[in-house]
């Protein structure tokens, strides 16, 4: 037997192998995130839900990438166009392309549905927090107010606040994010409280850490992960919301292009020009789709890496 195999025989022992080396640091991360990367690969909806995302977020970015036109520009020689190889979507009745107004119309209603989500997580989960981590009477009181807030329709609520700010993309996503305050905060609250009584913050009780410590290192990382997940799902809600609102003549003015702006100019002509609102309002509902499948794959895994 040679030195190295007297070595290995001794380093074994009576007992077996010895055990195998520890990972190293970042390495169960990396595999987490490689086993998403493989679902992705393996699930045809998520990855085209993803390649969507990423379509929308370039249009929104750069829309002169896919539609280098002017989306304002008219055309008295091509009014009411079907969609064909030079107009995608069609034209409107001033000429206009109505593919480029699609596509130059990302920016305004994504950046509304993203604000909208911004504020509601960030005031949501700030409200949700003092209520979990403090309790007492704060936390009736706090919980009191979300109460009657989730309580009145949201589209009352929404179209209350936007009769006080005014008409307006932006006053849209300010009503939309203040509204979706309610749920945001009793989501914290619910995962903060959850986490709060998990047996690895208990054992930190023992281990003689603080009550500010335990909220910061163990509470505060792991209510948010469930909070996080459900904000990238209510991003397609607020799309929806954003384009709804839109339709009703409350957001961008004409001739701003706009989402929900589009469908309801087009809504004239459904009729025999069904294009006009069709597309653009396929726009809508893919995206919407994307984002959601998007959301729950993110919180399935979570919950799988959780558990």
């Amino acid at each position: 037997m040679s030195v190295t195999e007297t070595e290995a025989a001794v380093a074994a022992g009576p007992a077996g192998p010895a055990a195998p080396a520890p990972a190293r640091p970042g390495e169960g991360r990396r595999r987490r995130w490689l086993g998403r990367l493989l679902d992705v690969a393996r699930t045809p909806s998520l990855l085209v839900s993803y390649a969507w995302l990423v379509l929308i977020v370039t249009a929104a970015l750069a829309p002169t990438l896919f539609a280098p036109g002017d989306p304002l520009a008219q055309s008295g020689d091509a009014m009411l166009l079907p969609p064909g190889p030079e107009h995608l979507f069609g034209t409107d009745d001033l000429g206009r392309d109505q593919f480029t107004r699609t596509v130059h119309g990302t920016r305004l209603s994504l950046q509304a549905a993203v604000i909208a989500v911004l504020i509601g997580l960030v005031s949501g989960s700030l409200i949700g927090l003092l209520a979990g981590a403090l309790r007492g009477w704060l936390d009736s009181v706090l919980m009191r107010v979300v109460d009657v807030m989730l309580a009145v329709p949201s589209l009352i609520v929404s179209l209350a606040i936007i009769s006080a700010l005014g008409h307006g993309t932006i006053n849209i996503a300010v009503a939309i994010g203040i509204n979706s305050t309610a749920t945001f905060a009793r989501l914290m609250r619910s995962e903060v409280l959850k986490v709060a009584g998990a047996r690895y913050v208990e054992a930190s009780v023992f281990a003689g850490h603080g009550y500010a410590y335990r909220l910061l290192r163990h509470v505060v990382p792991n209510a948010t992960r469930s909070v996080l997940a459900y904000a990238t799902m209510e991003i397609g809600s607020a799309i929806l919301t954003v384009a709804s609102l839109s339709f009703l003549g409350l957001g961008a003015p004409p001739p701003t292009p706009e989402w929900g702006l589009l469908v309801a100019e087009g809504r004239t002509f459904i009729a025999a020009q069904w294009w006009l609102s069709l597309l653009p309002g396929l726009v809508i509902v893919v995206s919407v789709l994307a984002v959601y499948r998007i959301g729950r794959s993110i919180d399935r895994g979570r919950t799988r890496v959780v558990a």
